[in-house]
Protein backbone atom coordinates (compact mmCIF):
# COMPACT_ATOMS: atom_id res chain seq x y z
CA UNK A 1 0.00 0.00 0.00
CA UNK A 2 1.47 3.14 -1.08
CA UNK A 3 0.99 6.48 1.07
CA UNK A 4 -1.20 7.51 -1.23
CA UNK A 5 -3.43 4.29 -0.60
CA UNK A 6 -2.86 4.97 3.15
CA UNK A 7 -4.42 8.59 2.92
CA UNK A 8 -7.02 8.22 0.73
CA UNK A 9 -8.47 4.66 3.33
CA UNK A 10 -7.93 7.33 6.16
CA UNK A 11 -9.86 9.81 4.36
CA UNK A 12 -13.01 7.67 3.80
CA UNK A 13 -13.07 6.89 7.30
CA UNK A 14 -13.35 10.80 8.04
CA UNK A 15 -15.51 11.81 5.90
CA UNK A 16 -17.85 8.96 7.07
CA UNK A 17 -17.79 10.54 10.94
CA UNK A 18 -17.86 14.04 9.35
CA UNK A 19 -21.12 13.24 7.34
CA UNK A 20 -23.03 11.67 10.91
CA UNK A 21 -21.98 15.15 12.17
CA UNK A 22 -22.94 17.46 10.13
CA UNK A 23 -25.21 17.26 7.42
CA UNK A 24 -25.12 19.01 4.06
CA UNK A 25 -27.73 21.18 4.62
CA UNK A 26 -26.01 22.42 7.70
CA UNK A 27 -22.98 23.07 5.70
CA UNK A 28 -24.91 24.88 3.31
CA UNK A 29 -25.90 26.79 5.88
CA UNK A 30 -22.68 28.64 6.72
CA UNK A 31 -22.18 32.23 6.46
CA UNK A 32 -19.39 31.45 3.54
CA UNK A 33 -21.44 29.00 1.95
CA UNK A 34 -22.95 31.81 -0.24
CA UNK A 35 -20.21 34.16 -1.08
CA UNK A 36 -19.29 34.29 -4.74
CA UNK A 37 -16.20 32.28 -5.72
CA UNK A 38 -13.21 34.57 -7.83
CA UNK A 39 -12.03 32.97 -11.16
CA UNK A 40 -8.97 31.24 -10.39
CA UNK A 41 -7.90 31.64 -14.30
CA UNK A 42 -8.34 35.70 -14.22
CA UNK A 43 -5.95 35.48 -11.27
CA UNK A 44 -3.51 33.34 -12.34
CA UNK A 45 -3.50 35.29 -15.84
CA UNK A 46 -3.69 38.67 -14.47
CA UNK A 47 -1.41 38.44 -11.53
CA UNK A 48 2.02 36.88 -10.52
CA UNK A 49 1.41 33.15 -11.82
CA UNK A 50 2.05 32.12 -8.39
CA UNK A 51 -0.11 29.74 -6.04
CA UNK A 52 1.47 29.80 -2.65
CA UNK A 53 0.88 27.15 -0.05
CA UNK A 54 0.45 27.18 3.56
CA UNK A 55 1.33 23.68 5.13
CA UNK A 56 2.64 22.85 8.55
CA UNK A 57 3.94 19.17 7.77
CA UNK A 58 4.17 16.59 5.01
CA UNK A 59 4.20 12.75 5.26
CA UNK A 60 7.91 12.89 3.12
CA UNK A 61 9.38 15.80 4.83
CA UNK A 62 7.64 15.98 8.25
CA UNK A 63 7.49 19.43 9.93
CA UNK A 64 7.61 22.08 7.75
CA UNK A 65 6.97 25.24 9.85
CA UNK A 66 4.76 25.08 12.82
CA UNK A 67 5.45 28.44 14.32
CA UNK A 68 3.50 30.79 11.81
CA UNK A 69 -0.25 31.28 11.09
CA UNK A 70 -2.38 30.83 8.58
CA UNK A 71 -3.85 34.53 8.96
CA UNK A 72 -0.02 35.91 9.20
CA UNK A 73 0.66 34.32 6.13
CA UNK A 74 -2.14 34.70 4.19
CA UNK A 75 -1.78 38.24 4.25
CA UNK A 76 2.00 38.22 3.81
CA UNK A 77 1.36 36.19 0.18
CA UNK A 78 -1.42 38.53 -0.81
CA UNK A 79 0.70 41.58 -0.12
CA UNK A 80 3.34 39.66 -1.84
CA UNK A 81 1.11 40.04 -5.06
CA UNK A 82 0.19 35.70 -5.15
CA UNK A 83 -2.39 34.64 -7.56
CA UNK A 84 -4.09 32.50 -5.39
CA UNK A 85 -2.96 30.73 -2.09
CA UNK A 86 -3.11 26.97 -1.60
CA UNK A 87 -4.39 25.68 2.02
CA UNK A 88 -3.42 21.95 3.39
CA UNK A 89 -6.99 21.02 5.28
CA UNK A 90 -5.81 17.39 6.34
CA UNK A 91 -4.89 16.64 9.24
CA UNK A 92 -3.69 13.46 10.24
CA UNK A 93 -0.67 13.44 7.23
CA UNK A 94 -0.73 17.74 6.84
CA UNK A 95 -1.43 19.31 10.07
CA UNK A 96 -4.16 21.14 8.43
CA UNK A 97 -7.51 21.89 9.55
CA UNK A 98 -10.46 23.60 8.65
CA UNK A 99 -9.89 26.82 11.00
CA UNK A 100 -6.62 27.45 8.79
CA UNK A 101 -8.74 27.85 5.90
CA UNK A 102 -11.06 29.91 7.53
CA UNK A 103 -8.49 32.09 9.24
CA UNK A 104 -7.40 32.80 6.04
CA UNK A 105 -10.27 33.30 4.35
CA UNK A 106 -10.74 35.66 6.92
CA UNK A 107 -7.85 37.61 6.55
CA UNK A 108 -7.79 38.04 2.16
CA UNK A 109 -9.65 37.93 -0.76
CA UNK A 110 -7.29 36.02 -3.05
CA UNK A 111 -8.66 33.10 -4.09
CA UNK A 112 -7.81 29.91 -1.85
CA UNK A 113 -7.35 26.84 -2.87
CA UNK A 114 -8.89 23.85 -0.07
CA UNK A 115 -5.65 21.60 -0.64
CA UNK A 116 -6.54 17.96 0.36
CA UNK A 117 -7.81 14.53 -1.03
CA UNK A 118 -11.43 15.26 -2.36
CA UNK A 119 -12.97 11.54 -2.49
CA UNK A 120 -16.71 12.61 -2.17
CA UNK A 121 -19.54 15.29 -2.68
CA UNK A 122 -19.94 15.76 0.65
CA UNK A 123 -15.82 17.53 0.60
CA UNK A 124 -17.16 19.56 -1.75
CA UNK A 125 -20.05 21.06 0.44
CA UNK A 126 -17.36 21.50 2.84
CA UNK A 127 -15.14 23.23 0.89
CA UNK A 128 -17.69 25.93 0.05
CA UNK A 129 -18.79 26.14 3.44
CA UNK A 130 -15.24 27.26 4.97
CA UNK A 131 -14.34 30.11 2.24
CA UNK A 132 -12.69 27.88 -0.28
CA UNK A 133 -12.89 29.06 -3.77
CA UNK A 134 -11.02 25.94 -5.57
CA UNK A 135 -10.82 22.67 -4.90
CA UNK A 136 -7.94 20.26 -6.07
CA UNK A 137 -9.32 16.74 -7.87
CA UNK A 138 -6.31 14.38 -7.54
CA UNK A 139 -6.35 11.81 -10.82
CA UNK A 140 -4.12 9.43 -8.90
CA UNK A 141 -6.86 9.16 -6.17
CA UNK A 142 -10.22 9.05 -8.65
CA UNK A 143 -11.72 7.26 -11.86
CA UNK A 144 -12.80 9.58 -14.48
CA UNK A 145 -16.20 9.12 -13.93
CA UNK A 146 -15.98 10.22 -10.19
CA UNK A 147 -13.92 13.22 -11.45
CA UNK A 148 -16.33 14.36 -13.37
CA UNK A 149 -19.12 13.98 -11.15
CA UNK A 150 -17.47 16.11 -8.27
CA UNK A 151 -16.22 18.97 -10.77
CA UNK A 152 -19.53 19.20 -12.10
CA UNK A 153 -21.11 19.24 -8.26
CA UNK A 154 -18.00 21.82 -7.70
CA UNK A 155 -19.04 24.40 -10.85
CA UNK A 156 -22.39 24.04 -9.69
CA UNK A 157 -21.58 25.61 -6.29
CA UNK A 158 -19.29 28.31 -8.18
CA UNK A 159 -16.30 26.74 -7.15
CA UNK A 160 -13.32 26.11 -9.39
CA UNK A 161 -12.13 23.37 -10.43
CA UNK A 162 -8.15 22.28 -10.47
CA UNK A 163 -7.26 19.31 -12.02
CA UNK A 164 -3.97 17.37 -10.87
CA UNK A 165 -2.22 14.76 -13.23
CA UNK A 166 1.30 13.22 -13.10
CA UNK A 167 1.09 11.27 -16.38
CA UNK A 168 -0.27 10.71 -19.80
CA UNK A 169 -2.49 8.19 -18.51
CA UNK A 170 -4.28 10.42 -16.39
CA UNK A 171 -4.92 13.00 -19.78
CA UNK A 172 -8.44 10.92 -19.79
CA UNK A 173 -9.39 12.67 -16.71
CA UNK A 174 -9.76 16.37 -18.38
CA UNK A 175 -13.18 17.10 -18.56
CA UNK A 176 -15.32 20.29 -19.60
CA UNK A 177 -15.96 21.27 -15.68
CA UNK A 178 -12.34 21.90 -15.00
CA UNK A 179 -10.97 25.24 -14.92
CA UNK A 180 -7.23 24.32 -14.56
CA UNK A 181 -5.07 20.92 -15.16
CA UNK A 182 -2.18 20.82 -12.46
CA UNK A 183 1.03 18.45 -13.26
CA UNK A 184 1.89 17.32 -10.20
CA UNK A 185 5.92 17.09 -10.60
CA UNK A 186 5.79 14.98 -7.54
CA UNK A 187 5.08 11.05 -8.00
CA UNK A 188 3.16 10.62 -5.44
CA UNK A 189 3.64 7.13 -5.02
CA UNK A 190 7.55 7.25 -4.77
CA UNK A 191 7.37 11.08 -4.01
CA UNK A 192 10.69 11.55 -6.37
CA UNK A 193 10.03 14.68 -7.57
CA UNK A 194 11.00 16.49 -11.56
CA UNK A 195 10.00 19.27 -13.09
CA UNK A 196 10.81 17.25 -16.65
CA UNK A 197 6.88 15.31 -15.79
CA UNK A 198 5.50 18.94 -16.54
CA UNK A 199 7.65 19.40 -19.22
CA UNK A 200 6.46 16.29 -20.98
CA UNK A 201 2.98 17.03 -20.46
CA UNK A 202 2.96 20.43 -21.60
CA UNK A 203 1.95 20.01 -25.35
CA UNK A 204 -1.10 17.07 -24.50
CA UNK A 205 -3.23 19.29 -22.25
CA UNK A 206 -5.30 21.60 -24.44
CA UNK A 207 -5.17 25.29 -24.48
CA UNK A 208 -8.36 25.94 -23.42
CA UNK A 209 -7.24 25.33 -19.66
CA UNK A 210 -4.88 27.17 -17.41
CA UNK A 211 -1.72 25.07 -17.03
CA UNK A 212 -0.18 24.82 -13.88
CA UNK A 213 3.16 22.94 -12.69
CA UNK A 214 3.10 22.00 -9.18
CA UNK A 215 5.92 21.06 -6.45
CA UNK A 216 10.07 21.11 -6.72
CA UNK A 217 9.76 24.59 -8.22
CA UNK A 218 12.55 26.78 -5.92
CA UNK A 219 13.75 29.15 -8.20
CA UNK A 220 12.58 32.13 -10.67
CA UNK A 221 15.01 30.54 -13.19
CA UNK A 222 12.96 27.30 -13.78
CA UNK A 223 9.42 29.52 -13.86
CA UNK A 224 10.88 30.99 -16.61
CA UNK A 225 11.82 27.72 -18.36
CA UNK A 226 8.32 26.32 -17.27
CA UNK A 227 6.91 29.63 -19.20
CA UNK A 228 8.04 28.62 -22.36
CA UNK A 229 6.34 24.63 -22.05
CA UNK A 230 3.23 27.09 -21.72
CA UNK A 231 2.41 27.25 -18.02
CA UNK A 232 1.36 30.40 -16.23
CA UNK A 233 0.25 28.75 -12.81
CA UNK A 234 3.07 27.46 -10.56
CA UNK A 235 2.14 26.24 -6.40
CA UNK A 236 4.79 26.59 -4.89
CA UNK A 237 4.67 24.54 -1.53
CA UNK A 238 7.49 24.20 0.87
CA UNK A 239 9.87 26.58 -0.61
CA UNK A 240 8.30 29.75 1.20
CA UNK A 241 7.40 27.86 4.91
CA UNK A 242 10.49 26.88 5.15
CA UNK A 243 11.80 30.41 6.19
CA UNK A 244 10.67 32.22 9.39
CA UNK A 245 8.45 34.78 6.98
CA UNK A 246 6.72 32.84 4.48
CA UNK A 247 5.43 35.95 3.06
CA UNK A 248 8.35 38.02 2.79
CA UNK A 249 10.25 34.89 1.27
CA UNK A 250 7.36 34.67 -1.16
CA UNK A 251 7.67 39.08 -1.87
CA UNK A 252 10.90 38.70 -2.47
CA UNK A 253 10.27 35.48 -5.15
CA UNK A 254 8.00 37.52 -7.11
CA UNK A 255 10.40 40.66 -7.03
CA UNK A 256 12.88 38.40 -8.49
CA UNK A 257 10.14 37.17 -11.10
CA UNK A 258 9.29 40.48 -12.10
CA UNK A 259 12.76 41.77 -12.86
CA UNK A 260 13.31 38.80 -15.14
Amino acid sequence: MTILDQINANKRKEIEVAKSLVSISELEASVLFDRSCPSLKEAILSKSGIIAEFKRKSPSKGIINSSVTPSDVAKGYSSAGVSAMSCLTDKDYFGGTFDDLRAARSAVDIPILRKDFMLDEYQVFEAKSIGADIILLIAASLSIAQTKTLAKVAKGLGLNVLLEIHDDNELDYINEYCDAVGVNNRNLKTFEVSTDVSKKLSNKIPDEFVKISESGISNVEVIQELKTYGYSGFLIGENFMRTTNPGLACQDFIQQLSEQ
